[in-house]
């Protein structure tokens, strides 16, 4: 059975990643800790401030609404690298339908999208949750009256393309962290 055998060796693989990855683990805390003056002492079991890329927003899911396939997936390598989760969806109508049925914690919203607008998307989601969700709307619109209406909506922050990727990190930030 060939099958089998690589399973076993594809375990024994894993087992020696893992084994070897804690003896770095613990090599570089040996290292950090000769590393520290005399007189100070690090415990392992003291929490560590996080960097908002870790730990902390691994829990956080970010609903990523856009026909653009290009700006999806630079926004979401962006995101991703930042350790949020990631959920598409390419028009409005299943952008609405993920918010409802995926519960995420921050929508990223194009405007300007078939079958279902942002601006409608928008409307249905504050009328619908008793808890908003946070929504960052995106746009190549440059009106103020756009941003006006989506203001009046409830938008969280109105982004302008094209954009920074750091702009969008640090709405997203802002916005998950409160």
């Amino acid at each position: 059975m060939p099958t089998a055998k690589r399973s076993t060796a594809s375990g024994k693989r894993a087992a020696a990643k893992k084994t070897s990855a804690k003896a770095a683990a613990a090599d570089a805390e040996k290292q950090t800790a000769a590393e520290q003056p005399s007189g100070e002492s690090t415990l392992a079991s003291e929490p560590r401030p996080s960097p908002a890329g870790d730990s902390a927003a691994a829990a956080k899911r970010v609903l990523l609404v856009d026909d653009d396939a290009e700006i999806v997936e630079s926004m979401k390598t962006v995101l991703e690298s930042r350790g949020y989760e990631i959920l598409v969806a390419r028009d409005g109508n299943q952008g609405l339908a993920m918010a409802e049925s995926e519960d995420p914690d921050l929508v990223v919203l194009d405007m300007m999208m078939p079958k279902r607008s942002g601006f409608l998307v928008l409307e249905k989601l504050r009328r619908s949750r008793p808890v908003p969700v946070r929504v960052i709307m995106i746009t190549a619109n440059e009106g103020s009256r756009h941003k006006a209406y989506a203001e009046m909506l409830g938008v969280d922050d109105y982004i302008r393309k094209p954009f920074a990727m750091d702009r969008l990190l640090e709405s997203v930030d802002r916005l998950l962290a409160s």
